[in-house]
């Protein structure tokens, strides 16, 4: 395990001025190290071009490096430093490094850690907002909202839920979360850690001396293998959360129940009731039903706020308070029986998935494509194939997925936007599912087609993210549907 004891005077190269970077930055400083920053990107970082620093004596006198998510493992800079012996950490090692402890005592404050390929933000959003109903001060950190080591230093904070992505797993090595969940564990970001194995050890590093619980999806064998092969603490125990009615050790689904029998004291004979599905009608869709993949969530969120020892009255209110999250299956304008949905937050294949499946049979008019980030579609588009009415690809990258529909969906339109002119991709992609899809008959009865933006790839090609991509698309939407 690396270990830097003594940060103050340390030498730490700060790789990456992003959020977390510059957050990881002020942290360091404020302990003693003398920190240096590289950045090809940022102003005001001290060395632009990370090749300088391999030139020479290279990392001679570094005694740390500090990684941003975005740096893939096989960058030089990093091969160089694993290869003289440099530990390289990333800012939620260094968060769980410098923790510091809590205002009204007991220590730091233990972190609920979350991760998968899909669910993380909202899980952690809802975890939040059921340990402020059971009122902990909290704050859901990490891969969204507040850099974790910007909360693992606020002495104010009873507990932390944490998102972590497999970028940020990928160079933390003594975490010990009190509870951690792994949501699913589908292909994505292939490119970055080079295989599927890989991918998924990164992901089962968040389970590594767990103190509590380690919580794992009933429906997706390879979270429970990660568990399996996990070194907890003694004590820690498996709890899984399924859609269907739970055994013991588990939450689940009994009718429109979300029951505990994984922490319950009477697990063995009885299920105690959490919530129902009427507590989260208000995250579903325009008619009120909640997706598979939005009560999964509920129930992950509900195992770790169980695991630190929430009451489950909590669980009810906390969900209650949840708020919609933004470009999460979001209906943003309706009219002549045509319902346009924003969903870019689906930014993998396995997202894509869960969104379609929302949706009746032959009525969605598929906005999709970005940058593929070296996934693959084949299953997406043949399991999904009967909800598409037709398919409108933007993106830079459109080859895998046009590939794919010709292959599994050859009976379904495509039309493919040029993505020569970046600034007017969506409003051309808007007008382009207008045209595919039908309007209802007389113009005002119930919605019929679904424009769904579920794009399967990752924004950055032609958007500044994807919460940019979802902005654009409700604009070009609303614009399309506006009388007048």
């Amino acid at each position: 395990m690396d270990a830097v004891l003594d940060l103050d005077g340390a030498t730490v190269l700060v790789a990456g001025l992003g959020v977390s970077g510059r957050a990881a930055r002020d942290v360091l400083v404020a302990r003693g190290a003398h920190v240096r920053t590289v950045d090809a990107h940022a102003p005001d970082a001290d060395v632009h071009d990370a090749a300088a620093l391999l030139v020479g004596d290279g990392l001679t006198g570094t005694d740390l490096v500090v990684v941003s998510p975005g740096w893939p493992p096989s960058h030089p800079l990093l091969v160089a430093a694993a290869a003289t012996g440099v530990p390289v950490w990333s800012e939620v090692e260094l968060a769980w490094q410098v923790r510091v402890d809590r205002a009204g005592g007991g220590g730091p404050a233990p972190w609920l850690a979350v991760s998968g390929t899909n669910g993380k933000t909202t899980t952690v959003e809802m975890l939040a907002s059921i340990l402020r109903a059971a009122g902990r001060r909290t704050a859901a950190v990490g891969n969204v909202g507040t850099p974790v080591v910007l909360a693992a230093t606020d002495p104010d904070l009873d507990v932390l839920a944490v998102e972590l992505s497999s970028f940020q797993l990928h160079h933390t090595r003594s975490m010990a979360a009190q509870a951690a969940a792994v949501l699913n564990v589908a292909p994505d970001h292939l490119d970055w850690h080079g295989s599927m194995d890989a991918y998924a050890a990164a992901k089962g590093r968040i389970y590594e001396r767990v103190e509590v619980a380690c919580i794992y999806n009933a429906a997706d064998p390879l979270t429970e293998r990660l568990v399996r092969e996990a070194d907890v603490a003694d004590g820690a125990v498996a709890v899984g959360f399924t859609l269907g009615t739970p055994g013991v050790g588990q939450l689940g689904l009994v009718e429109d129940v979300l029951v505990d029998r994984g922490f319950a004291a009477l697990r063995h004979t009885h299920a105690a009731e959490l919530a129902t599905l009427a507590d989260l009608s208000h995250l579903g869709d325009a008619d009120g039903r909640v997706p598979p993949h939005v009560v999964a969530n509920a129930l992950a969120a509900a195992a770790l706020a169980l695991a630190h020892g929430v009451a489950p009255a909590a669980v009810r209110d906390g969900l209650r308070a949840h708020p919609p999250g933004e470009h999460r299956i979001v209906t943003v304008a309706e009219r002549d029986g045509i319902r346009w949905v924003d969903d870019s937050k689906a930014t993998n294949a396995h997202a894509a998935a869960a969104s379609l499946a929302a949706f009746a049979a032959g009525s969605v008019v598929w906005i999709a494509g970005g940058l593929a980030k070296g996934a693959t579609f084949d299953e997406l588009v043949a399991s999904r194939a009967d909800r598409l009415r037709g398919v409108v690809l933007i993106g830079v990258d459109a080859r895998p997925l046009a590939e794919a529909l010709a292959r599994h969906a050859p009976q379904v339109p495509v039309v493919r936007v040029d993505p020569g002119d970046t600034g007017t991709v969506m409003t051309r992609a808007v007008h382009e599912a207008r045209a595919l899809a039908p309007a209802a008959p007389g113009g005002d009865g119930a919605p019929v087609t679904t424009v769904l933006l579920a794009p399967a790839c990752a924004s950055m090609d032609q958007f500044d993210s994807y919460a940019d991509r979802g902005a654009q698309f409700t604009r070009a939407a609303r614009d399309l549907t506006a009388d007048g």
